[in-house]
């Protein structure tokens, strides 16, 4: 293949959340722990093949800080995505902040991480206001949705410039249910770009079955978390991000 005919390099964002969440682990009557530092590893992630970091600041705050958002642009040049829900208080945070990037995540107290995509469809009016106070700052936009056309299409109403197509599925999916699952994020894929959205895709994602989802073509982002902090407790963070960009590169 020509050079001018290969896809475009698929960015890697690597999401530090559970850094935090073996740090918050030390959390005391004395207050919470500092070490492992998750800007640390965010200094660190640039070094390694990454593209971009993700941090999820949740309602609880069980990872990642408010103190640690400053903290993570000041310590690397890598744009950051603010993964946060749509609420008033996160809206604030991400306008005090100005992150590069703000995905709109679903979110439940209950959860141990997030579970699904966003409703998109179903929280049309309340997303609106949010969204433009975001775009009217120079935050681009972003919108974690499950592969189905209905949300790519709420997402065209709302004028999002990115969606992130929820991988979950697949990732825990066997046999020809994979194959339907990747079937399905290769066409809502296809049909956001076709639409003039930029499509991401994360969530579950794993050396083992990473490459079919990086060589969809209209991917332009990976974003990856869970797996790449567990792999880096048995190998090192450098070989964790590496391995992971390594693959995504030969899938391409």
């Amino acid at each position: 293949m020509s050079a001018l005919l290969q896809p475009a390099r698929l960015r890697l964002g690597v999401n530090i959340d559970h850094v935090a969440t073996i740090r918050n682990a030390r959390w005391t009557s004395r207050g919470g722990g500092e070490h492992p530092d998750p800007v640390r590893a965010a200094a660190l992630i640039a070094q390694y093949g990454g593209d971009g970091i993700t941090a999820h600041l949740r309602e609880d705050r069980r990872h990642i800080r408010d103190e640690d958002i400053a903290r993570i642009q000041a310590a690397t040049n890598l744009p950051l995505n603010l993964e946060m829900a749509a609420t008033d208080e996160m809206l604030e945070i991400a306008l005090r902040h100005m992150p590069h990037a703000a995905c709109i995540v679903p979110e439940r107290r209950e959860e141990r991480t997030t579970e699904g995509g966003l409703d998109a469809a179903g929280q049309h009016n309340r997303l609106v206001p949010i969204i433009s106070a975001l775009r009217d700052a120079g935050i681009r936009v972003s919108l974690f949705i499950a592969p189905e056309e209905r949300q790519i299409e709420a997402a065209m109403r709302l004028g999002a410039p990115v969606v992130e197509l929820h991988t979950g599925e697949y990732a825990h999916a066997e046999g020809e249910a994979r194959a339907v699952e990747l079937r399905r994020i290769a066409d809502m894929a296809a049909l956001a770009a076709k639409n003039g959205i930029e499509p991401h895709a994360g969530h579950g994602l794993t050396y083992d079955n990473v490459q079919p989802i990086a060589a969809i073509p209209q991917l332009a982002e990976l974003n990856i978390g869970h797996y790449l902090i567990g792999e880096a407790i048995f190998c090192g963070l450098e070989t964790s991000v590496r391995r992971m960009r390594e693959l995504m590169d030969a899938a391409r």
